[in-house]
């Protein structure tokens, strides 16, 4: 099975921005709490432009990319923040250098659209994390669970708070992410494959209905045929909660699957790292995911 490179004191992460331009003291915070664990952080000057709501051009945003991988030096990356523009670089990524130099890549929002296409362009392993400026306001088990992932020592992860869907247990491999980032990868060449997988999803701010429609497009488009399993993260500011777990259990009903609720990664409070791309086991009781 593949596994996460492992990082360490030491190691050297560079920072880039697929999306969003970022709050510049949120970033320094979250940058100082990358140094206190360890890291050497290399921070480009060109993610510190504008254009419009994005941190930057397309290939701009793409080409600090596609130099972390290229560059020796640079053991892992992570994304500056969230927002909107991932899909926008991906044309613009070279695949054969991320397949080549495979290095952790961390993020998650909208940078699931680039944690899941280096998954299906290369078979590179890929960290649902937090983002420097989410560090800046992260809880102590958000931190810890970044470090312990990073060094390959997170095996396991017992859903304390999970709410059983449809019990049940598999293995897969685990692929996932925001929600809404996925539903418009659909029809793309970037379209994620999900068989024989594991599925995360988590979202912010959607209303029960456009969660229901993004659902059923997915179904409607074939996405969840082959399935193993699937986890639900934080639905942060979500309304109508209740109906977002009753959506969930009638799209899934005719799935012969586990599905479980309550994984604290996403937007919460609480923003657990997923190493993405590789194999888990699920079970619903207990209510556990574990890397194999």
């Amino acid at each position: 099975m593949k596994k996460t490179p492992t990082l360490s004191p030491g190691s050297s992460l560079g920072v880039c921005a697929p999306s969003s331009c970022f709050d510049i003291e949120k970033f320094n915070s979250g940058i100082q709490i990358l140094e206190d664990l360890g890291f050497k952080v290399k921070v480009p000057e060109e993610i510190f432009k504008r254009k419009r709501y994005l941190a930057g051009n397309d290939v701009l945003r793409a080409r600090v990319i596609n130099q972390f991988f290229s560059d020796p030096d640079i053991d892992g990356i992570i994304c500056a923040r969230g927002g909107f523009g991932s899909m926008r670089i991906l044309d613009h990524l070279n695949w054969s250098t991320i397949r080549q130099n495979p290095k952790p890549f961390i993020g998650f929002s909208d940078n699931t659209a680039v944690l899941l296409s280096i998954i299906g362009e290369t078979g590179n392993l890929v960290v649902h994390g937090p983002t420097v400026v989410s560090l800046a306001n992260a809880k102590k088990e958000t931190i810890d669970a970044f470090y312990n992932t990073l060094a390959g020592s997170l095996d396991k992860i017992d859903v304390t708070n999970g709410r059983i869907l449809k019990s049940g247990k598999c293995t897969g491999v685990l692929k996932g992410g925001n929600l809404s980032t996925i539903s418009h990868l659909l029809g793309t060449r970037f379209q994620p494959d999900f068989k024989n997988t594991i599925l995360f999803i988590e979202d912010i701010g959607e209303s029960a209905y456009k969660i229901d429609r993004m659902l059923t497009q997915m179904k409607m488009a074939g996405l969840f045929e082959g399935i193993r399993g699937v986890i639900i993260g934080s639905f942060e500011n979500c309304d109508n909660y209740g109906y977002i777990e009753e959506i969930l259990v009638e799209i899934y009903e005719e799935y012969n699957i586990p599905v479980l609720s309550g994984l604290d990664s996403g937007h919460g409070k609480i923003n657990l790292s997923l190493c993405m791309g590789t194999h888990i086991k699920m079970d619903t009781e207990p209510a556990r995911i574990q890397w194999v």
